[in-house]
């Protein structure tokens, strides 16, 4: 069916969905590390999602034949590992959060979680243009 959209507009919005989803655990963990019993946890998508689209490590597309990619990806379907790794250790309360760690992962995430609202910003621009202009 044809749309105004781009195709990737489903898939860009479930990502965003995982990035948003992987900063509420980490603020979690932030919130939580003094507390001597809990443990880290994270939330992994990106291997899963590699796999998920039939790319390879290098994030090219493989292909069946030389004619056609493969088959369609729905993001409705694809979720993301939330995990605890605790790795027990022989001090008391050295296993809780690193938030070194917690923070490196939260800039990462959101420098992720900008360049995709900003790719879906300028896909709407694209659309909005092609209306206000009505094709002349």
């Amino acid at each position: 069916m044809k749309t105004m959209f781009p195709d990737n507009i489903g898939l860009v919005g479930k990502v965003m969905d995982l990035h948003l989803e992987r900063q509420n655990v980490v603020m979690s963990n932030l919130a939580n590390m003094d507390i001597p019993a809990y443990k880290a946890r994270s939330l992994d998508f990106e291997g899963e999602l590699q796999r998920a689209l039939g790319s390879d490590a290098k994030g090219k597309m493989t292909r069946t034949e030389g004619g056609h990619l493969p088959s369609t990806f729905s993001p409705a379907s694809f979720e993301g590992d939330l995990s605890k790794k605790w790795k027990p250790r022989v001090v008391a309360g050295l296993d809780a959060v690193d938030m070194d760690k917690e923070m490196a992962v939260m800039a990462k995430n959101t420098l992720m979680y900008n360049a995709l609202s900003d790719l879906t910003r300028r896909s709407f621009e694209g659309v909005q243009k092609i209306i206000a202009e009505g094709g002349k």
